[in-house]
């Protein structure tokens, strides 16, 4: 049998002697090129309905089978379909199969009343009356649907449904009891359910529409309030108490078992009144939101800005006013108009912390693994939640599905390398971040990863030599890189910078010998100067600084110009300003300071710690 259950036949039954025999036929050359469209496309829904018409039309049933159960693995809430699936299964004469869809669908979407109403009816239909468990077969499954759907503000044709069926089957006690559900819950037509509780009433005996207990309690208290009234009405005349029949059996006189039918009618009716009127508040409080829902159905089309702020005010509003099994109920309502919206499974997930922590499990799962397979915020939050329980190899897995799923966002990356790194696994962290550098897309993006794995190699593994390595090589592949240089500035500044004065003059000067843009090169020569006046222990060495900054402001000055008259800005500040949103902004405000004449105000200049500030802006080929 396969996971979906589907298959009936016992492959066992196969002989070595006969020839091998491919387990399906061979389907139709369209049906290959539809169903090869679906898997490369999956979020194609347009090309899933027309592979499930095709295959309908073709009425293929090994065909319709691979087209629907791998479709329902994308799209499960799409209750229509399942009941074209079952309809399919029942039209080869495959009752139990055809069952078996209605009750896979049910499962994933227990609160369709529409999939209900079709498979209650499915089971009415095929149903054996001559069979003496199929009244209590019928009535399980009513009891599962109103379970399941009972409590959704547009169930009440399920619970008509229910009651209408009781009816046909004359056992009106079990009516009342299905109209005592009903009345206490906030739907649609409420008001029509009490009206059609209070025409049962009516137009029935208390005896048939009450159970034995509640029929022999309600006469003995009617009973009462005569004696106490006669008591009131003749003083101090003492009146004998009437004798009850046993049971539920008839008073002897006409006039008084008249009177006690239409007391009992009125009692019934006025013990139920509270409880509609109670109801009434609780569903005039909620009307506004249903009346906003447009689309309760789900679809892969957007949903209006307004219904999702409905959606979300509603939400808040039952959080707050209702009960925790009503919030759940219209959590699972939005996913099905809101499946492909994260916020409200992230928003479900959070609420469901306070109650259980496997429900907040099923949450994420279903929503990264069926809905949101691609959405990498929300698979963020799953691998927290996990390795906030302790399950670290879940996180691990989930982290590592959603890299193979959407490869090469920075962020899972480096999500994967911190999760290794919290729990001492610094070689794989390493490994991970040498892995992006090598399958860098583009410079920028493995100059991005070389400043993660030197700070991690510094900061964590405290190996200055290695960080060295690392930002030396990304150096050589990718000149025209800032932070590259600042990074490797801040990694010799980290140390005595006496000790440290030739490793950071030669890093000021790979820096200055680059093909970086002209501005940056003037910041770094401004700050060799800086660090020489600071820290330097040779005054040949400042005042070669000094004059090699004067050449560089002097080659700068004509491109000043240009730009103070207006002119179109130079290339090289273009691209200043594309560094800076990927990692350099914190060359731009020196960049525009007064470079005129360099002169001994080098201290009013913003502290070296300022300027060597690491970045953590991502590579836009990394976002």
């Amino acid at each position: 049998m396969t996971e979906d259950g589907m298959e009936l036949e016992d492959a066992s039954k196969e002989t070595i002697e006969e020839p091998a025999v491919p387990a399906e036929p061979q389907l139709p050359t369209e049906f290959e090129k539809l169903f090869k469209g679906c898997e490369d496309n999956p979020e194609d829904f347009n090309g899933w309905v027309y592979l499930l018409q095709y295959v309908e039309q073709e009425n293929n049933l090994v065909a319709v089978r691979k087209a629907f159960d791998v479709f329902f693995l994308r799209y499960p809430y799409c209750y229509g379909y399942w009941k074209k699936y079952a309809d399919i299964e029942k039209k080869h004469g495959n009752i139990q199969v055809s069952e078996e869809v209605y009750r896979r669908g049910l499962q994933v979407i227990p609160l369709s009343v529409d999939l209900w109403l079709h498979y209650l009816a499915f089971i009415k239909e095929n149903a054996d009356p001559t069979d003496p468990e199929t009244e209590g077969r019928i009535r399980a499954a009513y009891e599962h649907a109103v379970l399941g759907a009972g409590t959704d503000f547009r169930s009440d044709r399920l619970w008509e449904s229910y009651a209408n069926w009781e009816t046909e089957q004359q056992k009106l006690a079990n009516v009342t009891a299905i109209y005592d559900r009903i009345l206490g819950i906030p739907t649609q037509l409420y008001s029509q359910h009490f009206q059609r509780f209070k025409d049962h009433v009516q137009n029935n005996n208390p005896k048939h529409f009450l159970s034995e207990e509640e029929f022999v309690q309600l006469r003995l208290e009617l009973s009462k309030a005569n004696l106490a009234a006669n008591i009131g009405e003749d003083g101090d005349t003492p009146v004998a108490e009437e004798e009850l029949p046993p049971g539920t059996e008839d008073l002897q006189d006409p006039a008084k078992r008249v009177t006690e039918i239409e007391n009992m009618r009125h009692k019934v009716i006025e013990t139920r009144q509270e409880v509609f009127n109670h109801n009434e508040h609780e569903v005039s409080k909620r009307w506004a939101f249903e009346e906003g829902i447009k689309r309760p159905y789900f679809h892969v089309k957007a949903l209006e800005k307004t219904q999702l702020n409905n959606w979300k005010e509603y939400l808040d509003f039952e959080i707050e006013n209702g009960t925790p099994e009503r919030v759940v109920v219209l959590f699972e309502r939005c996913l099905i108009a809101c499946a492909l919206y994260e916020e409200f499974w992230t928003k479900y997930a959070k609420y469901l912390e306070g109650y259980s922590i496997d429900g907040v499990r099923h949450v994420y799962k279903k929503a990264c693994t069926i809905h949101l397979p691609k959405k990498p915020a929300i698979h963020l939050l799953w691998a927290a939640f996990e390795e906030q329980q302790g399950n670290v190899e879940e996180a691990r897995g989930i982290l590592k599905s959603l890299e193979e799923a959407v490869p090469g966002l920075a962020m899972v990356r480096l999500r994967r390398v911190s999760l290794e790194r919290r729990h001492g696994n610094l070689e794989e962290a390493e490994t991970l971040l040498r892995e992006a550098m090598a399958s860098g897309k583009n410079a920028s993006e493995t100059s991005f990863y070389a400043v993660k794995l030197a700070r991690q190699l510094v900061k964590v593994q405290r190996s200055i030599s290695k960080a060295r390595k690392v930002l030396l090589d990304a150096i050589e592949k990718d000149q025209t890189s800032p932070k590259l240089y600042l990074n490797l500035l801040e990694l010799e500044y980290s140390g005595d910078v006496q000790q440290n004065e030739a490793e950071i003059l030669a890093c000021f000067d790979r820096a200055l010998n680059s093909s970086l843009p002209l501005e940056s090169r003037l910041l770094f020569s401004q700050r060799k100067v800086e660090f020489l006046e600071d820290f330097g222990s040779d005054i040949n060495v400042l005042v070669k600084a000094y004059e090699e900054h004067q050449k560089l402001q002097k080659e700068s000055e004509p491109t000043k110009r240009k730009a103070e008259n207006g002119a179109q800005e130079p290339d090289s500040k273009r691209q200043r300003v594309d560094d800076s949103s990927s990692g350099s902004g914190t060359l731009m405000p020196d960049m525009q300071a007064n470079n005129s004449a360099y002169n001994y105000n080098w201290y009013q200049v913003s502290s070296i710690s300022d300027v060597l500030l690491l970045s953590d802006g991502k590579p836009e080929a990394a976002h």
